[in-house]
């Protein structure tokens, strides 16, 4: 009886929501339909949030923007409003039960995190335009509370570190080939690429600097021999793919950003030392210092534009007198330091540099993109953006950060307790390397795209220091 009963209800209940919405939708009324991925949503956030964690990495890469004029917010459909949802409950939680995991709260990134995080808050209150950064500081706040501090307790296990990497990478990469056979359709043309990335990537700089991000772990992961050898030829298939991407995006940063990494690579797989390291830097920059004079004058010789042909288009990134983009960052950046200059400490307020930048720039910087305006965006810097943002102390916090993350990811290349987790450590490693050389050309870090897997992969290195990095190594 009591069986029948629920059969009844079940099967009653179904029949009254289709009826009713099928009404709805004869009324051009569409908003009961997603009712059931709702309530099911609602289920993996109190009872399985590791799945609906992992639901949102799948998701990330097709994120599109929402609008909403009226009030005046953008949010990206549909992962965000589950990310706020996430950090909600982790505040709540942490409220209620008073603790967290102090090994990796005491940790020395964990540490950067939080000071930042507060820095962040402290300069929202001076802000110029103090909403501007008051959305501004909670954007940043439910990414790093929800791929950092959640996330970690996710990688306490070890199949969980790959497992974040493996569907971002996936998904991704479906992505990537989408916009790939696009831009095939229309003859790889170098113009054209800038946005046949959207509508999952605002541009194509935006798009290769993720890319370069995840896709060194996925080289290093064709070489683990604790794989199959199917997965470990999908890894490199998947590399191979990422490459492409890159290469037809035409974003000069992100290849130099994958130079830089492969001189990382060179450094840690042949142990070279660190004084001859430090050498190299020391003749690099006494050189610039003795020859500056000759060698600005070089590149003001370059008047090679950026081009199709791949060759050409490299040369173009020491144009320093005629490539548009080029000058219009170099107005960006000195903007920025005008900015700077008037509010050395405090800076102008987080989110605020592209409302405010405009009276900063000088007429002898202009370029044939510059608006009088300056409404084209933002500092196209992780370091100098905080600079003028948050002062002096907002570009060294990040400084600090790149620097204690890439420290960490070298040490747990030589030290970490097995073979795969080397491994993960050194791809880790060079896609943070790709990502904060990209960053002092352009910075991604208020998008969900480069936020979830930059946090995340934060997330991973920590959880091997902290959970595993004691451990005696075992091959």
């Amino acid at each position: 009886m009591l069986r029948d009963s629920k059969l009844f209800w079940l099967y009653g209940g179904s029949a009254v929501f289709m009826i009713l919405n099928l009404v709805l939708i004869m009324h051009d009324m569409y908003w009961l339909s997603v009712l059931p991925f709702v309530l099911g949503l609602l289920l993996l956030l109190f009872f399985s949030l590791d799945k609906l964690l992992f639901l949102l990495v799948v998701l990330t890469p097709f994120t599109f923007k929402f609008r909403h004029e009226d009030l005046g917010f953008t949010i990206d459909i549909p992962t965000e409003p589950w990310i706020v949802a996430i950090m909600l409950l982790f505040f709540f939680r942490l409220a209620y039960e008073r603790t967290y995991d102090t090994r990796v709260l005491r940790h020395p990134v964990t540490v950067i995190i939080l000071i930042q995080l507060l820095w962040m808050l402290v300069t929202t209150f001076t802000s110029e335009i103090p909403l501007v950064s008051a959305k501004y500081f909670i954007s940043r706040l439910w990414y790093v509370v929800t791929f950092y501090f959640v996330a970690i307790y996710l990688f306490r296990e070890q199949k969980n570190m790959q497992k974040f990497m493996w569907l971002f990478g996936g998904a991704l990469l479906v992505v990537v080939l989408i916009s790939t056979y696009r831009h095939f359709l229309l003859g790889f043309e170098r113009t054209l690429g800038y946005w046949v990335v959207r509508p999952f990537f605002n541009d194509h700089t935006h798009y290769s600097a993720v890319i370069a991000l995840v896709a060194p772990f996925f080289v290093v992961m064709a070489f683990n021999r604790s794989d199959s050898v199917l997965r470990r030829r999908l890894a490199m298939i998947i590399f191979i793919v990422f490459c492409a991407g890159i290469l037809f995006s035409y974003s000069r940063a992100s290849w130099l950003s994958l130079m830089f990494a492969l001189i990382g690579f060179v450094i840690l797989v042949f142990r070279i030392r660190f004084r001859f390291i430090l050498a190299g830097l020391v003749l690099v920059i006494g050189s610039f210092t003795l020859f500056q004079t000759e060698i600005i004058m070089q590149l003001e010789r370059n008047q090679q534009e950026s081009s199709g042909d791949f060759a050409e288009h490299l040369r173009s990134v020491s144009n320093i007198t005629s490539d548009a983009s080029n000058l219009e960052r170099i107005n960006r950046w000195r903007s920025a330091y005008r900015m700077y200059q008037e509010r050395p400490v405090l800076g102008w307020g987080p989110g605020t540099y592209q409302f405010v930048y405009a009276p900063f720039q000088r007429y002898e910087d202009y370029t044939i993109i510059t608006t009088h305006f300056g409404d084209l965006g933002n500092a196209h810097s992780e370091y100098i953006g905080p600079l003028a943002e948050s002062g002096i102390p907002g570009m060294v916090l990040m400084l600090s950060l790149a620097l204690a993350v890439l420290a960490m990811g070298v040490r747990l290349f030589k030290e970490a307790p097995s073979r795969e987790m080397r491994l993960m450590a050194l791809g880790l490693s060079l896609g943070f390397i790709t990502y904060f050389t990209h960053g002092f050309l352009n910075n991604f870090l208020d998008t969900d795209k480069a936020s979830v897997p930059f946090w995340g992969m934060m997330a991973i290195l920590v959880a091997m220091d902290v959970f595993y990095g004691k451990q005696q190594p075992v091959e």
